[in-house]
């Protein structure tokens, strides 16, 4: 069979060969069941287009290692994560609803469940996707509140652990094209950012499906009959079960339909692909993604958690926590406006946006992004105290958005007393920032010191940018971003001192740009 592909026999023949996608001439190859589908794709890669050969990604972590993060996301910042799906219709503990709703030892979702709409095997998950009617959802709207909160890109989940596809997909009849909304809505979202000139990207936890709904396997529930087991499926042991050749082919094959219909500039994973064995299909997907990038001419990234990939090969993610040390490489932290769930739920509390703010502040002093995830509602509103929180964040960005994009980091991240919980899950731990927490980014020349409250005293202190400092040259001027008031200062081996000014832009953090001699 692989002689036949390599030799063209099967397929070559094919008139409209050349204009086909990958995706699209791997459904027209004879395969036989034994044919791992990710080495297929290896030979397309290489194949498809034998002029550039010697300048396309192969599948080997030396190959990828060629990857550069293209300068959008680095200048970017700030993007927008959404996790909207089935789950928003419970709308009850988390977007873990479909397995918790299972799971006998989480008595309070599954009593829950139980007692709001009956037993699992007469009501089960899938029950609540004629629910999900999205008969409010705007995309262009959504877009127009992301862009007015200062994000540079968005990324909505395409499909979660629960098995669910939020596009109009080939793979799977269980998806909002077909069911619930009937609606594609990552093509909607994606035509409306484009339209907008906003970064569209998306991602896929499918991988996690594997074990997501095994819970219903052990007791009398609708994941034991067989007619849904399409949706359900394969719901394995997360612990004693290694995924098999045929779901890691059809993670795959998703992944790669996502790229081809949607080109997303970025693609976002969830912690669960670092499994060993799907290192070959891990590589594969990369080589496909970046090849797809350079004949779309533009910068891609691949989001990754723990060690699924090379710092060197995909950009590093942070779940709700951040670095306390500046890397090497362009990082993202995502973490959720809401404190308990990352889908919409009833009772959500929601942080701050002086708590975001400050957050983005210190991420980006330290190369990082800020993907920042909102949960709505089942019928496509998002809430209002959400709306207020994004809003809130691009009021201030709107004046101090000189000192987050398209800087990068200073010879000095920062000073100052507090420092951010460092690896992931540290954000459920409030950090309280004072005015002596000073935090640098730059370009060129400039130096941007931000102070992450407001002074109570006469006078600010930047040790950093002391006359004396070897990370420091003589400084040319300093001003306040969106103040037009002259600032008094001095530059002394203590520090640069600045007179605390009368007219205070921002409450939640304040932006002094400072301009070093040549």
């Amino acid at each position: 069979m692989l002689q036949q592909v390599k030799n063209g026999s099967s397929w070559r023949g094919y008139s409209n060969w050349n204009n086909l996608s990958n995706l699209e001439r791997i459904k027209l190859l004879p395969m036989k069941k034994s044919v791992n589908i990710f080495v297929l794709l290896i030979i397309f890669i290489v194949t498809g287009h034998v002029s550039r050969a010697q300048d396309m990604y192969q599948p080997t972590w030396e190959s990828l290692s060629k990857y550069q993060c293209p300068d959008w996301f680095r200048d970017a910042k700030f993007g927008i994560f959404i996790h909207w799906g089935v789950y928003s219709v419970p709308a009850f503990s988390s977007e873990w609803y479909p397995r918790q709703m299972y799971d006998r030892n989480d008595t309070t979702v599954f009593n829950h469940h139980v007692r709001t709409y009956g037993t699992q095997d007469k009501f089960g998950y899938k029950d609540f996707i004629p629910m999900f009617r999205a008969e409010n959802f705007d995309p262009n709207a959504w877009i127009d509140l992301f862009i007015r909160a200062g994000a540079k890109y968005v990324v909505p989940v395409a499909e979660h652990h629960d098995g669910f596809a939020m596009y109009n997909t080939s793979l799977s009849k269980w998806n909002a094209f077909n069911m619930g909304p009937k609606r594609d809505i990552i093509g909607e979202l994606a035509a409306a950012a484009h339209k907008r000139g906003m970064i569209f990207g998306l991602s896929s936890h499918r991988i996690e499906h594997w074990f997501f709904m095994s819970e219903g396997k052990k007791f009398k529930s609708d994941v034991q009959d067989p007619t849904y087991a399409d949706f359900y499926g394969p719901a394995m042991d997360q612990r004693d079960t290694a995924m098999t050749a045929e779901y890691m082919n059809d993670w795959l094959l998703r992944n790669c339909e996502l790229v081809d219909k949607y080109q997303p500039q970025l693609f976002w994973f969830d912690w669960y692909i670092e499994q060993s064995c799907l290192e070959p299909y891990r590589k594969t997907f990369a080589a496909y993604y970046y090849n797809h990038a350079m004949q779309w001419n533009k910068g891609v990234v691949i989001n990754f958690k723990n060690h699924a990939f090379p710092d060197n090969v995909a950009v590093y993610d942070i779940e709700r926590g951040s670095s306390r040390a500046t890397r090497r490489y362009p990082w993202q932290t995502d973490t959720s406006v809401g404190k308990k769930s990352w889908g919409y739920i009833t009772g959500e509390e929601n942080k701050t946006s002086n708590e975001i703010i400050d957050a983005l502040i210190d991420i980006v002093s330290k190369n990082g992004n800020l993907l920042l995830n909102i949960g709505p509602r089942p019928d496509g509103t998002i809430t209002q105290g959400q709306q207020d929180v994004l809003l809130g964040i691009g009021a201030w960005l709107k004046v101090n958005g000189e000192a987050i994009y398209g800087t990068r980091p200073w010879v000095v991240a920062e000073e100052g007393p507090t420092m951010a919980n460092d690896g992931s899950f540290g954000d459920t731990k409030p950090v309280s920032y004072t005015a002596q927490d000073i935090r640098f980014t730059s370009k060129g020349d400039t130096v941007y010191a931000m102070i992450l409250d407001v002074p109570a005293t006469k006078t600010i202190a930047i040790r950093s940018l002391a006359a004396s400092s070897n990370s420091s040259a003589k400084i040319a001027s300093v001003e306040l971003l969106g103040s037009a008031e002259k600032i008094k200062w001095s530059q002394k081996t203590s520090g640069l001192l600045i007179r605390t000014p009368r007219s205070i832009p921002c409450r939640e953090a304040l932006a002094f740009k400072v301009v070093l001699q040549r």
